[in-house]
């Protein structure tokens, strides 16, 4: 047989795509893995799993609006219904997902206190809808009348952060912040021992608003 007599070569191994590869392709297709702050600044490392995932995490648009119809699967059907609706005209195009913690030693800690935060980042087809449910979030905690007022984020006017109800029994504070940048919603929940270094929180939550421009791409 013609070209019977050579060397077919060295063998073609494809081996199956890993998850660690499927994220590094997200990431290059909506690019908010890039844009949350790495663990390697300011002496941050890995903090808890988020949900059913690890720390650090990237879905694309159809599957982060699938996941937030999901946890909606316990309430009654029609308000169910209303707030698919309501994800629905979000128009989530990425969601990306990271937390954090800190480490004891940084110049920013409080008597030894660490604590850990979470990031979300999650981008929409249009700025007008990630303002409107920022703006949402933060009249609804206004209206409740019951959180501490957080820390103001330096140059970022469009931050608001909260913290939990001062509960004397309780050892453990938590402090939640909404803000926006162009088509990018950012959401950040910190916990740790009272008191909560909530410096260090609005320095880690300052530095993520900085990494995001009005196009919603890294500075």
């Amino acid at each position: 047989m013609n070209g019977a007599d050579r060397d077919a070569g060295a063998p073609l191994w494809e081996f199956p795509e890993s998850a660690e590869d499927r994220a590094a392709k997200a990431a290059e297709d909506t690019g908010l893995a890039g844009l949350l702050v790495p663990y390697e600044a300011g002496g941050w490392s890995r903090g808890p799993d988020l949900g059913e995932f690890g720390p650090d995490v990237e879905l694309s648009g159809e599957r982060a609006t699938a996941l937030r119809k999901e946890r909606l699967r316990g309430l009654p059907r029609t308000l169910r219904r209303q707030m698919e609706k309501e994800i629905d005209r979000q128009r989530l195009t990425g969601l990306a997902m990271r937390s954090y913690q800190s480490a004891g030693e940084a110049a920013w800690s409080v008597e030894g206190h660490t604590f850990t935060m979470s990031i979300e980042l999650a981008r929409m087809e249009s700025p007008a809808t990630v303002r409107d449910r920022a703006r949402t979030q933060s009249r609804f905690l206004d209206a409740m009348d019951i959180f501490r007022k957080g820390p103001a984020i330096k140059g970022h006017e469009n931050a608001r952060c909260y913290l939990q109800p001062k509960i004397d029994e309780v050892d453990l504070d938590r402090m939640f912040c909404t803000a926006y940048v162009g088509n990018v919603l950012v959401t950040a929940t910190a916990a740790g021992a009272v008191p909560l270094n909530t410096k260090g929180a609005a320095m880690l939550l300052t530095e993520q608003l900085d990494r995001i421009d009005e196009p919603g791409k890294a500075v």
